[in-house]
């Protein structure tokens, strides 16, 4: 006796987590479903960026990643922080600096247990080696780039990042999103 009632007090209370987040009318039903429709795609095997916003690709553009394969991380994080003009901290230049290597923009993520100071989707001073294995860790933007995408990206924005020949639209399936209509890689 005392085992069924445990398992219906169980069942019971998985059915009231499940029936909690389910939408109550056609309104909230239809904001779940273009809920959490942000996403960024990084993918280190063509060096490019993609950012979907409300379900649709916003732009689409080259990076320059690490040096090495263990600099950029590989794997889902989210954007935790934005920050304009961040100083170099390590070579003491400051933020608006033309010498900053950090560009103008600073889109930090949760990377490898970091709170978005060491990794970052940030500008730089050396346009030319945007496209490029070139950075200790964080995705460089042109600052033209980087400064569009912070204006449109909100925090709590997922981002992948993946080393793939997969194009960002079966990307975007291999993660859960349904975006179609874009295939380039």
């Amino acid at each position: 006796m005392k085992k069924v009632l445990t398992k219906g007090i169980t069942v019971l209370a998985l059915l009231v987590v499940l029936l909690s987040g389910l939408p109550t009318n056609k309104a909230e039903a239809a904001s779940k479903s273009t809920a959490n429709q942000d996403l960024i795609i990084i993918n280190k095997y063509y060096n490019k960026l993609a950012y979907y916003q409300d379900g649709s690709l916003k732009m689409v553009k080259s990076v320059a990643t690490g040096k090495s394969w263990e600099n950029t991380p590989v794997g889902f994080f989210k954007v935790v922080n934005k920050i304009k003009n961040r100083p170099y901290y390590k070579g003491k230049i400051p933020g608006g600096d033309p010498r900053n290597p950090l560009g103008n923009r600073w889109i930090g993520l949760n990377a490898n247990g970091t709170y978005g100071d060491t990794y970052a989707i940030h500008g730089n001073n050396n346009p030319s080696s945007i496209g490029k294995y070139v950075s200790l860790g964080c995705v460089r933007m042109h600052n033209a780039d980087v400064t569009k995408l912070f204006d449109k990206v909100k925090v709590g924005t997922p981002v992948a990042i993946t080393y793939s020949y997969k194009s960002f639209e079966e990307l975007t399936a291999v993660y859960g999103y349904d975006f179609k209509g874009y295939s380039t890689k």
